[in-house]
């Protein structure tokens, strides 16, 4: 199935200093490549975003946010629909934050300051809450924890593509190199190089990184435990409680209560 394109709105105004655009994301629509002359930080409130940047491709949370410096390439879009925000923030405000792309967890205090800079948008400003705001905004910025990495993602346009988004759908499938080198047409050592080169880990690293990923997005959703791990394919929730605080370093209630927030 064939990813679309969105165009972005006509006319857009540089931030002064900080602009929020809320866009829905249909699923498998993305914006193309493009830049800013200013700073952005890519954000969902809900569903995954695929980022591209740098020759990298990756996909994040609601519980991630992307930092993107003055005049860097990417390209942003979701596999399955996402409610973007968007947070545009100009060079002389920015000062302070990373110059490089970065990303990092998003606080739940952070997340109400979007939502909340998203409610008051167009609002007469009276009495300098707006301006309030985005000072708060700008300060958990700065305090924000960077991650070590998101979940890599092949560049658009690959067979690993088809592969990768299978697994997202469907991640308990037990499926090894070898069957999926013969769903794809290629040998198991063609798809573990190429995987290894275009990704940067192991399909077998990624598969775990993935269930990891997911655990996040499904609970996060509601759901518990127990059945996080039914739909991860864990042989039982003892195993996914170990594996995810073997990656995590707390288990995953204690992350979802606001360890992996940096709380």
């Amino acid at each position: 199935m064939m990813w679309e394109r969105i165009q972005a709105p006509p006319g857009l105004a540089p931030p002064q200093p900080i602009t929020v655009r809320a866009q829905s994301i249909p699923a498998r629509h993305f914006f193309p490549e493009h830049t800013h002359n200013w700073n952005q930080m890519v954000y969902a409130i809900s569903g995954v975003l695929t980022v591209a940047v740098e020759g990298h491709s990756f996909v994040i949370s609601p519980e991630q946010a992307v930092w993107l410096p003055t005049g860097l390439r990417h390209r942003v879009g979701s596999l399955l629909g996402a409610e973007f925000r968007s947070l545009w923030i100009a060079d002389e405000v920015g000062r302070g934050l990373p110059e490089d792309p970065t990303v990092f967890s998003v606080t739940p205090l952070l997340k109400a300051l979007i939502v909340e800079v998203t409610e008051i948008k167009g609002d007469e400003d009276h009495d300098g809450y707006a301006d309030r705001v985005t000072d708060l905004i700008l300060d958990q910025l700065r305090r924000a924890c960077p991650l070590p990495g998101a979940l890599p993602w092949p560049r658009g346009g690959s067979s690993l593509t088809a592969l990768c988004e299978a697994l997202y759908a469907a991640p308990a499938d037990r499926r090894g190199s070898e069957a999926w080198g013969r769903e794809l047409g290629m040998s198991e050592r063609t798809l573990t190089r190429r995987f290894e080169a275009e990704v940067g880990m192991s399909l077998r690293t990624w598969r775990r990184r993935l269930r990891l990923f997911k655990s996040i997005e499904l609970m996060g959703g509601g759901l518990d435990v127990t059945r996080t791990a039914l739909e991860l394919g864990y042989g039982s929730t003892s195993a996914f409680v170990y594996a995810f605080r073997t990656e995590m370093g707390c288990s995953p209630q204690a992350y979802m209560r606001g360890c992996g927030a940096g709380q």
